[in-house]
């Protein structure tokens, strides 16, 4: 069997949860032996047999990003001809996927990350583009042999965004976690390097600036944190100029009022990554949308526990009470992921940051059953048997 998987992100091009998914799914399946993956992928070429990377087409340099998208999605179509099946991994690649299949015939199918409903903060990044990528999706999704969920959550927004689509074609399998790369490994020189104490209660927020990942909400939750609490924000890749003003701003109003903030703007190597993890009391994740979560299985496998939004998939992965907090939210119709009440959700977000802060055993109980948790249900070997379920079915074997 030949599956071509598509993928804006691949390493070592990867800035999210996509990316790390696409990389780690083409990695345990590839270990099988029984099945030909190749992957093709956006940008520069890649050193890794069975890879193919496409650049953007320089007809339309200074076009905009959908359309620039649009026309990577037209060569990786055309290059799929010959294979069993096609699998496509976000509005980026789905067109591709799609187009890939009408032409040659075979299988489509869709791993949702994310959905472009859900997300219409993105008219802010791409202006009339955002129709365009709406439009790019919905078509690869009403048209997919199957469409993979990567969580119970998820599968629901799905078939509420595209209510056409037959149930029996939506399929949960979440993300994964390879616990072997992420575990807990001490190492104050890197942690020192980065201007944190490890020796002090730290709060650690990993993830891009886009109004999904919530960031402002914690910025105002800080003010109420401990004065010795320190806040970690590995936070960067802003979605737009005004994002990034807001948290700016915010930034500087939090600093101005307390000590032992810091931001690391720039994406760091996994080890660092992990040691920040690792030298931290909790993790925060205040996102208003996400899917899963994979940064959450990530800070568990570092033993960290996690405090987090009761929203998507989250509450799949963080169990409440045993594994962190769930912070509760009620949210605006629409899909704009919104708090009905931003007030309430600042101080619950707060008040669960504290509670974590000022019992560090507790939090370190906690943060050994997510390790637990996460090697237990969410391994890379077994969401790859659950993908060749899914192809299987949709090829009738």
């Amino acid at each position: 069997m030949r599956v071509d998987i598509l993928s804006k992100e691949y390493p070592p091009a990867v800035y999210g949860g996509a990316g790390v998914h696409v990389a780690e799914l083409v990695r345990a399946l590839r270990s099988r032996g029984d099945i030909d993956v190749r992957v093709r992928c956006f940008g520069e070429p890649r050193d890794e047999a069975g890879t193919t990377a496409y650049a953007d087409l320089a007809e339309l340099a200074g076009a905009n990003a959908a359309i620039t998208t649009l026309g990577v999605d037209l060569a990786m179509a055309q290059d799929c001809t010959g294979a069993d099946l096609v699998h496509s991994h976000t509005w980026y690649a789905n067109f591709a996927g799609h187009l890939a299949g009408l032409l040659g015939g075979m299988p489509h199918v869709v791993t949702a990350h994310s959905l472009e409903p859900m997300r219409p903060w993105k008219a802010e990044q791409l202006g009339g583009g955002y129709r365009v990528s709406s439009f790019a999706e919905r078509e690869a999704y009403e048209g997919a042999a199957a469409v993979v969920a990567v969580s119970a959550g998820m599968r629901t927004d799905i078939l509420r965004s595209y209510p056409s689509l037959d149930p029996q074609r939506v399929h949960v399998v979440h993300n994964g976690i390879d616990a072997d790369l992420w575990g807990k490994r001490v190492d104050e020189a890197i942690v020192r390097r980065h201007g944190v104490d490890p020796d002090k209660p730290c709060v650690i927020f990993v993830g891009r600036i886009t109004r999904q990942k919530g960031l402002p909400y914690l910025l105002r939750a800080a003010a109420a944190l401990p004065p010795e609490v320190q806040l970690v924000l590995c936070a960067g890749a802003p979605d737009t100029p005004e994002i990034l003003a807001e948290v700016e701003q915010l930034m500087g109003e939090l600093t101005a009022t307390r000590e032992g903030v810091v931001w690391i703007p720039e994406m760091l190597p996994r080890n660092e990554v992990v040691a920040l993890l690792s030298a931290a009391t909790v993790f925060a994740c205040p996102s208003v949308y996400e899917p899963l979560g994979i940064v959450n299985l990530e800070a568990m496998a570092c033993e960290l526990a996690v405090v987090a939004t009761a929203t998507g998939g989250i509450p799949e992965v963080v169990v409440d009470g045993e594994t962190g907090w769930l912070v509760p939210i009620e949210q605006v119709p629409g899909g704009s992921g919104t708090p009905v009440d931003p007030d309430a959700f600042v101080a619950t977000l707060a008040a669960h940051l504290s509670e974590a802060v000022s019992d560090p055993a507790r939090a370190a109980r906690m943060g050994r059953a997510g390790r637990a948790r996460a090697i237990e249900h969410f391994s890379w070997d077994t969401i790859g048997d659950r993908t060749m379920e899914v192809y299987r079915q949709v090829l009738g074997g």
